[in-house]
């Protein structure tokens, strides 16, 4: 099993089954963040635009490391994100950094991102 497969499993054992989007989606409402949306504008304000494209764009999608997302939610963000996940923040900025890229991607089918305020 890969890495991002055991981040998945954990991810949704901690959460009884979920899928990412919706374990996505409920951390970011409990860290007061309005939806992937909002993440994403975050993530572009926060230096990581170029990869957040690729996400949203049709070509292969940008990695971004887990000390990137650390970096670019605040602490109280990622500390509220860690605390629904039930992990350490530096955990939770690792599982957000596998799974967003293919998360926005599929959000983002004809190349637009969800809006601030939307869940997906």
């Amino acid at each position: 099993m890969g890495l991002f497969d055991e981040i998945s499993s954990m991810v949704s054992n901690v959460l009884g089954g979920d899928s990412s989007e919706s374990w996505v989606t409920e951390a970011l409402q409990s860290a007061g963040v309005p939806g992937v949306g909002g993440l994403i504008q975050q993530l572009q304000q926060s230096g990581l635009s170029s990869q957040v494209a690729s996400w949203v764009g049709s070509g292969p999608n940008q990695p971004v490391s887990g000390s990137e997302i650390q970096q670019a939610l605040d602490g109280p963000t990622l500390d509220a994100i860690a605390g629904k996940l039930g992990v350490d923040p530096a955990m939770a900025s690792t599982m957000l950094s596998r799974i967003l890229p293919g998360l926005v991607d599929r959000m983002s089918p004809d190349g637009q991102a969800p809006a601030p305020d939307q869940n997906g």
